[in-house]
């Protein structure tokens, strides 16, 4: 079996999380009732369970003269599949933000954007120019 990551957020909208993942990113579902979801995130879990109103402090933080939310979460992928999904979230005139080349000519190279989901949780999707420098600083 290939090594998968899981983790478990609260949500607001089971319904709205559901299909901004399914519909917007392409994602899949996996098993749901009204008060939860399972999204199959590039063969990674994520679990929406429905909750009350919360709140999570945003903080940012500055890397290579951007601004990036340090609370976030994110998948790394080939940059084919980079593009068809930065294309993809443009069309539907999702607010993508922060579309960069990080690190330039320089080890771990990669490009980068953020996305909110419904539950105000920034999603980054990233590709490495070299997938072998995904940990080499």
């Amino acid at each position: 079996m290939e090594t998968s990551f899981h983790m478990s957020l609260p949500c607001l909208s089971v319904t709205k999380t559901k299909d901004f993942y399914t519909k917007s990113i392409g994602a899949s579902l996996g098993r749901t009732t009204k008060n939860w979801v399972d999204i199959n995130l590039f063969h990674h879990q994520l679990t929406f369970i429905k909750a009350e109103k919360f709140h999570f402090n945003n903080p940012n933080y500055v890397f290579e003269g951007k601004i990036l939310p340090s609370f976030h979460f994110g998948v790394i992928v080939d940059i084919e599949t980079w593009e068809r999904i930065y294309a993809k979230l443009n069309a539907q005139n999702l607010e993508v933000v922060t579309q960069a080349t990080f690190l330039k000519d320089k080890p771990g190279e990669h490009v980068s954007f953020f996305v909110k989901d419904p539950n105000d949780y920034m999603l980054e999707f990233k590709s490495f120019k070299d997938s072998k420098q995904m940990f080499i600083s």
